[in-house]
């Protein structure tokens, strides 16, 4: 689960880097406040669209399990691990 929220947070993050490479890039310096003053609404708008398409994306081809969830149980005193059927 931390993996998948960890994921998220950096497609967030994203537009961010690629926008700090760009001002590397063209010579200007990325801390610089005035080269982010107009542009933290579109990247953070960037950001959101992203997440929201990595999401959707996900759940239209994730795996798919169409039986049961079978539960961990005992089975001649060896426990046997959960599964889908």
């Amino acid at each position: 689960m931390i993996r998948r929220i960890v994921q998220e947070i950096l497609i967030f993050l994203l537009p961010f880097i690629v926008f700090a490479i760009y001002l590397a890039i063209s010579g200007r310096h990325p801390r610089h406040h005035a080269h982010w003053e107009g542009q933290v609404f579109r990247l953070t708008l960037g950001g959101i669209v992203l997440v929201i398409l990595s999401l959707v994306v996900t759940g239209l081809t994730g795996e798919r399990h169409r039986g049961g969830y079978v539960p961990p149980h005992m089975e001649n005193g060896v426990v046997v691990p959960g599964r889908f059927q």
